[in-house]
């Protein structure tokens, strides 16, 4: 009468399973325990991504000003909602095309998902697991660019273009690494996504700061003025969040369950992070003689991005030192946009651009396919990506500032978008 949870599970999926492969010779070969464990993995990693969402809203909400608090909220709510609409509308099935003519640069296999395809996929997860999975993914994209424009641009213009971007430009990109396109038969390599997610994410991010311009009162007479943020327990709370969710988005890419590569992934990934908190504690305090602890959570955020890349690739004392290194650069890069008054209201581009850059070419340097030659795919597959999403976002943000204007006026930045766009306060505590 023992019947363990697993045979239960069994039995009643076994009979579901075989009516939606009954006309498929795959039928009798799926081993549905294999199946089960994967794909609950799979699941799990699809919540760990997700509430990466709430970390970053967290982060993005406790860095920027507090009058700004619900239209950051507002973006973020939203920007997940955008990107699984418009990715199960047009890119999903445009960022794995199954390439008719071979490895290329485009193809596309129709709108919408496959209503069939079901659990005739593969013996990992279902077909509907993997949408859920990438879909993630893809949202997380266009978060990245919200946290460097905020606090100007306006809403609709967010808007418009994160469709666009998460819609078209990240699944075309994505198409030549993970859709088995031209830059996977080249041999670039990028495990989860260190310029797949996050550089290209950045590259929008850094097209969007140009054009926007720095907020009002950044930058006076030579000198950089902080905004200070609405909250550093929140902000720093979204670090933690996001922390949690790398390791599914990371231990997540393996797309399976195989306990080898799974725990050597995450722990590649929390020793990285560890690394980059105290890469940037280290150099924070030798460039700003103080405690920094926006440096230590960027840090953070920048060991996780430098890892992404080869995570499966590394021993954990590479892991240490490429997360050390990430957290110095993000540092630096901070510095570097401020000298050159491009204004990043949370350290985005920094953070995922310089840093995803730096993940990716440490595949060359580091790891199981350090060499000369993986070097060159590296660089040049973080050339042709980064031409590619820099040009379409910068394209993108002149089309909406020619069009439907891009900057909210000057009287709603200085008062604050909340007030003007949204009718409430994110922060309302009173005493009477």
């Amino acid at each position: 009468m023992e019947l363990s949870f697993l045979q239960s599970f069994q039995g009643l999926i076994k009979p579901l399973l075989a009516s939606n492969l009954e006309n498929t010779a795959i039928a009798s070969e799926i081993n549905i325990e294999i199946l089960t464990v994967n794909n609950l993995w799979m699941m799990l990693c699809i919540a760990l991504v997700f509430i990466m969402h709430l970390g970053f809203a967290c982060v993005e909400a406790g860095f920027t000003q507090s009058k700004n608090t619900v239209n950051i909220l507002f973006k973020n709510t939203l920007t997940p909602a955008i990107g699984l609409v418009s990715y199960t509308i047009i890119g999903f099935n445009l960022m794995y095309p199954e390439f008719a003519n071979g490895p290329g640069w485009f193809d596309f296999n129709g709108f919408f998902l496959d209503d069939f395809a079901g659990l005739n996929y593969n013996q990992n997860y279902t077909y509907w697991t993997d949408f859920l999975f990438q879909a993630m993914f893809a949202a997380t994209a266009a978060t990245i660019v919200s946290g460097a424009v905020a606090e100007r641009i306006k809403i609709s213009a967010y808007f418009i273009f994160t469709i666009v971007f998460v819609g078209f430009v990240y699944p075309a990109i994505g198409s030549w690494q993970w859709g088995g396109g031209a830059l996977a038969a080249m041999g670039f390599y990028d495990f989860a996504g260190s310029t797949m997610v996050h550089s290209v994410g950045g590259w929008g991010a850094l097209a969007g700061i140009i054009v926007l311009g720095p907020r009002i009162g950044k930058y006076v007479n030579g000198k950089v003025i902080d905004k200070e943020g609405s909250s550093v327990p929140l902000a720093t709370i979204g670090v933690f969040l996001l922390w949690f969710g790398w390791f599914g988005f990371n231990g997540g890419s393996v797309l399976s369950a195989e306990p080898r590569a799974t725990s050597l992934v995450i722990m590649n990934t929390s020793l990285a992070a560890a690394a980059g908190a105290l890469g940037g504690f280290v150099m924070g305090y030798f460039t700003f003689k103080r405690l920094d602890l926006g440096m230590v959570l960027n840090g953070t955020l920048a060991g996780l991005v430098g890892i992404t890349a080869g995570a499966d690739l590394m021993t954990p004392g590479l892991s240490l030192l490429i997360g050390f290194i990430a957290g110095n650069l993000v540092v630096l890069s901070a510095i570097g946009l401020d000298k050159l008054k491009l204004d990043d209201a949370v350290g985005a581009v920094s953070v995922h651009l310089t840093c995803g850059i730096f993940g990716t070419l440490a595949v060359g340097f580091f790891g199981e396919k350090a060499g000369w030659d993986q070097f060159l795919n590296q660089l040049i597959g973080v050339a042709v990506c980064g031409a590619a999403a820099f040009g379409s976002a910068l394209i993108l943000f002149l089309l909406l500032k020619k069009t439907i204007g891009l900057r909210v006026s000057r009287k709603h930045e200085e008062q604050g978008l909340d007030s003007h766009e949204h009718g409430i306060r994110g922060y309302t505590i009173t005493y009477e």
